[in-house]
């Protein structure tokens, strides 16, 4: 029983660092979602959904998270420490709607459900 409770953790593990494995999100962006200490650029390619938060004025480590969701899935975050962007981070989402999360310090952007 032990053994596959420690498979189900490394399965939900597995797509956040995959999705961390990029420099950058690939495809089309989508959406830019704006708030008082940074931004989330979300894109979308062939059902996939990607997404990295950045900070407004770089330069200084600041904590940051970034998470997207695709509705009936688990959310894919990254969170980390860091002088410009965290992510990118992404999940495939097919037709299904998803939600997007990120953070610069206190400032923070949560979406209800989008891309639909």
């Amino acid at each position: 029983m032990a053994l596959l409770t420690a498979s189900g953790l490394l399965a939900l593990a597995a797509p956040a660092e995959a999705g961390a494995a990029s420099a950058h999100c690939g495809g089309r962006k989508v959406r830019t979602l704006t708030f008082t200490t940074g931004y989330v650029n979300v894109y979308k390619r062939n059902g996939t959904v990607c997404a990295m938060t950045f900070q407004k004025n770089p330069g200084r480590d600041r904590s940051m998270t970034v998470s997207v969701q695709a509705r009936g899935l688990f959310p894919v975050p990254a969170a980390g420490v860091a002088p410009r962007s965290i992510g990118p981070v992404q999940t495939h989402a097919g037709h299904r709607c998803v939600r997007v999360k990120g953070s610069v310090g206190t400032g923070s952007i949560s979406t209800g459900w989008i891309l639909c």
